[in-house]
């Protein structure tokens, strides 16, 4: 069956798959075979789809979801790729060892073949490791790889094995963009991306163990940041430029531009501030200190955030540091 969603697939309740399509059908206003090239399966496997043959693909489902505007059916279950393979594997064992009394072959004739398969080919062959880790680029020590590890500690974080950084998928749709560029041009990786299904998070995502490593060497945290109360790492503390470049990766991604108004004698006021949000105190005693040092005015507000509330600061902040995230320019400008 020749179709483009080779993922998951989606269990409905009897007689509802069939329903679903259809209404899916109509409300687009398509025909069958207009409604297969959309989802860009062969008519034959949508007519399966349509009598329940076959469960129809989690990604079939989602593409429906966005084109219709209609939200998911009720009691609809999520079966992982190869599935069936569980049930179709436990009867067709089943089957053989009614038959033979064993599964899998005669068990001693295996290991005959084995052992003649080992004394003249497989003892003289050269085995891979398996379970390598792939290489990735490793950067030296730049403002480059500063303003990446401020990202890291705004919006990312690490697992064993991966590097996730999760963004608004409207608000900065076009500073995703920027990331991706920004860790292909750092670690010759190409990070994979996606949007978080029925929400507005924008996951990008790096499964490399060997980067991870590398994270970890230059100083970010596996694991939870705020229970590890994070801090900018010491060798970006002992550079003005890493630390500005550190500061702008933070405040472009946990940092927001407020637009004050206020009423004074009739007339209305408005003036901007910068926000920076982290419930890590020693990362926020940190950033404060690059601010005192660039001669930054600014206060600690709620015990969470700090923000610089001069006008000709905040002026300075963007001639001084600058921005990499459009959504901070077009709220500053507007």
């Amino acid at each position: 069956m020749a179709e483009r969603f080779k993922s998951k697939r989606i269990k409905f309740p009897q007689g509802k798959q069939s329903a679903f399509l259809i209404k899916a059908k109509n409300t687009l206003g398509l025909r069958d075979k207009d409604l297969a090239k959309l989802l860009k399966i062969s008519n034959r496997t949508l007519t399966d789809w349509k009598r329940e043959k076959f469960c129809m693909s989690l990604g079939a489902l989602k593409l429906l979801f966005r084109k219709t505007g209609t939200k998911a059916p009720k009691n609809i279950k999520i079966l992982e790729p190869f599935w069936y393979t569980v049930k179709g594997a436990s009867a067709g064992g089943v089957a053989v060892y009614k038959k033979y009394g064993y599964v899998g072959g005669n068990p001693e004739a295996r290991k005959k073949k084995w052992f003649e398969w080992w004394n003249k080919i497989g003892r003289y062959k050269k085995h891979p490791i398996i379970n390598v880790s792939k290489p990735i680029k490793k950067p030296d020590l730049s403002e480059e790889l500063a303003e990446f590890t401020g990202i890291v500690m705004g919006d990312g974080g690490l697992t064993k094995s991966q590097l996730v950084i999760t963004l608004n998928y409207i608000d900065d749709l076009e500073y995703s963009k920027f990331v991706v560029k920004f860790i292909k041009k750092l670690f010759n990786v190409t990070p994979s991306k996606y949007k978080r299904f029925n929400s507005k998070v924008f996951v990008i995502c790096i499964s490399r163990v060997e980067l991870v490593r590398f994270c970890a060497k230059i100083g970010l945290k596996i694991g939870n940041k705020i229970r590890q109360q994070i801090d900018i790492p010491h060798w970006i503390k002992t550079n003005s430029k890493f630390k500005i470049a550190c500061m702008r990766g933070l405040i472009d991604t946990d940092g927001c531009i407020i637009i004050h108004k206020y009423k004074s004698r009739g007339k209305y006021y408005t003036y901007k501030k910068i926000a920076f949000t982290s419930r890590s105190l020693p990362l926020l005693k940190s950033v404060g200190a690059i601010l005192d040092g660039l001669n930054f005015k600014h206060r600690i507000g709620n015990n969470f955030d700090i923000r610089i509330e001069a006008t000709e600061d905040v002026k300075n902040y963007f001639k001084i540091v600058g921005t990499h995230n459009p959504k901070h320019l077009k709220r500053y400008y507007v």
